[in-house]
């Protein structure tokens, strides 16, 4: 927190038994047991319908443009949107909006529009695939590798997350719960592949909202509405802004985050939120199981209006913690106070205290339900990239179909393992949030920079995407072991003393993206480029697009699009 909490407020949780704070009575075991049985189940059904690598890999390429919409929201609606999120408003306040609007529509409308033509005319099965075509076999090695690295560790973050509601809330033991939700997703998502994480996702996203809901309506009812819940948070925490986005952003030291307005709109509004969400394998994947080219460009449109109404259910409940809960801590700083609860254990401790026997089973349903969501996506994304980008392209090029697809079963089991050990590590940091935003800094940030170069810049080359990527990575990491072993170089990586750990990962995430965009220009400049005939499919200036039949212009995809960026241009100034 950026101040000591004020005296006269006493802490919320203080008189709950530190073990555990709620039991769960035989209706909410049976709402939590069906939901179990329903994602196994929908795994074991599937299970016949994925004997080929298309259909295991890419769901047969056969989703609506509905289906893949949602399923592209719900498989980023892990613990990253509602633990992680949850934690992140209540250390930041409302500037954790962000992530949802500037830091996720435009881009989110980018990869429909401009994007989605290239990857899905390609036929590729993965984002290093595409990198292979364009750059060659070395950036798509190096891509795979760094891409696999982040997908497990942050599979980790739901396993995590998963087990920190179990403590919390039932007192369960933490390494009980990594591993039974560990099992239950490694089973489903090795039966009926991307298939099954696709339709698991859509009836997840339908039980978070179901779930999710109950803590801000019972919340603003206790706070008497959104202007008794801002005086509560003014009380508590005096001389913080925490409910205006844009307001304090004109100095590092007038907002809870030590950022600025331009690390806000470059670090995360371009670099990490176009890197994010048009590169990232874990969302391109659901989109790329499209039926078609309109439902693929339609599909992430789709998933953009949801976007802009999830900070109801992930953001609020946060800033009410800030009305309610006023004595959370860092998680490494409650680690060491005994009783004490963390920024991280905001959204189980907010659900405890709302919810009743039937509620509280809903609720943990819907929580469980994100974090297998999100679980799910990264597995099922590290097991196509090890199968096409490094198994089958490094170690045996010539197997049968059916052979990858075993690879592909297995290689869920190892994401799955692999995360299990990342999952440990989420406990070094003072929220998952900022875990995160380090991660993306390392790997999606220098990955948006080869990717966008590629598809925009015909003289972009093999040498420049490979060395490009290679320096944006390199950058990044040692940037950020920089500052962790010289705390003064904060002031040089983000500009200001005032920056704090977020501010910090968004320059990073810039400075990342700036060395791989000049490493690439520079030794394209030096090396011979590819012909217009090589590069037909893959990049803009060279390649013949397919024309779409006219439709209703309330089927069209660009009519949707102006509606959904209108929305976003209304919230940015309600919320200023």
């Amino acid at each position: 927190m950026t101040v000591p909490p004020s005296p006269l407020m006493l802490p919320a949780v203080v008189a709950l038994p530190p073990q555990h704070l709620a039991h769960l009575a035989p209706l909410d075991i049976a709402i939590i047991a069906v939901y179990f049985a329903m994602v196994i189940y929908i795994g074991f059904y599937l299970k016949q319908r994925n004997n080929t690598s298309e259909e295991f890999f890419l769901a047969g390429r056969e989703m609506t443009a509905w289906i893949a919409g949602l399923s592209f929201i719900s498989a980023n609606m892990g613990s990253l949107e509602l633990m992680g999120w949850a934690a992140s408003s209540y250390q930041y306040g409302i500037l954790a909006a962000h992530w949802f609007w500037i830091g996720a529509i435009p881009a989110m409308l980018f990869l429909g529009l401009v994007m989605m033509p290239f990857y899905y005319v390609s036929k590729t099965h993965s984002v290093p695939g595409y990198l292979k075509l364009r750059f060659g076999e070395s950036s798509r090695l190096l891509a795979a590798v760094s891409f696999a690295i982040m997908t497990v560790l942050m599979s980790g973050i739901n396993m995590y997350a998963m087990a920190l509601v179990m403590k919390v809330v039932l007192g369960w033991n933490i390494n009980f719960s990594i591993w039974v939700s560990s099992v239950t997703v490694a089973l489903y998502v090795a039966l009926g592949g991307l298939r099954s994480a696709i339709f698991n996702e859509v009836l997840q996203f339908v039980l978070i909202w179901a779930g999710a809901l109950l803590i801000p309506i019972l919340g603003l009812i206790e706070t008497h509405g959104w202007a008794g819940m801002r005086a509560r948070i003014q009380h508590n925490f005096p001389g913080q802004d925490f409910t205006h986005m844009w307001h304090g952003l004109g100095a590092f030291n007038h907002n809870p985050m030590g950022v600025h307005w331009t690390g806000i709109v470059f670090g995360l509004g371009f670099v990490i939120a176009f890197g994010y969400w048009t590169t990232d394998f874990l969302v391109v994947q659901r989109v790329l199981s499209a039926q078609n080219l309109r439902a693929a460009q339609m599909a992430p449109i789709i998933g953009a209006g949801f976007k802009m109404l999830v900070p109801i259910i992930v953001i609020l409940p946060g800033l009410l913690g800030l009305a309610v809960l006023p004595h959370l801590l860092p998680e490494s700083v409650a680690a060491h106070v005994p009783g004490a609860n963390s920024y991280n254990e905001v959204l189980p401790l907010m659900l405890v205290r709302y919810c009743g026997p039937g509620l509280l089973g809903l609720g943990i349903t819907a929580l469980i339900a994100g974090f297998m969501s999100g679980m799910a996506g990264n597995v099922s994304a590290f097991s196509a990239v090890w199968t096409y980008d490094i198994y089958h392209a490094q170690i045996n090029k010539r197997a049968a179909d059916s052979h990858y697809v075993t690879i592909g079963r297995w290689s869920t089991i190892l994401g799955v393992l692999v995360s299990i050990g990342a999952a440990y590590l989420v406990m070094q940091f003072a929220s998952i949030m900022d875990y995160v935003q380090a991660l993306f800094s390392f790997f999606i940030a220098p990955l948006f920079g080869t990717v966008i170069l590629g598809m925009l810049w015909k003289r972009a080359t093999a040498a420049g995407g490979f060395w490009g990527l290679l320096s944006g990575t390199v950058t990044s990491v040692s940037l950020y072991l920089w500052v962790h072993f010289n705390p003064a170089a904060l002031a040089h990586v983000a500009f200001s003393v005032y920056a704090k750990t977020m501010a910090e990962n968004l320059y990073r995430a810039l400075w990342a993206w700036i060395a791989c965009v000049v490493v690439t220009v520079v030794v394209s400049m030096f090396t011979t480029p590819k012909t217009d005939a090589e590069l037909n499919g893959l990049v803009y200036g060279a390649t013949v697009l397919p024309k779409l039949e006219a439709v209703p212009i309330y089927k069209n995809h660009w009519f949707w699009a102006a509606i959904v960026i209108t929305g976003f241009f209304i919230v940015n100034v309600v919320f200023w």
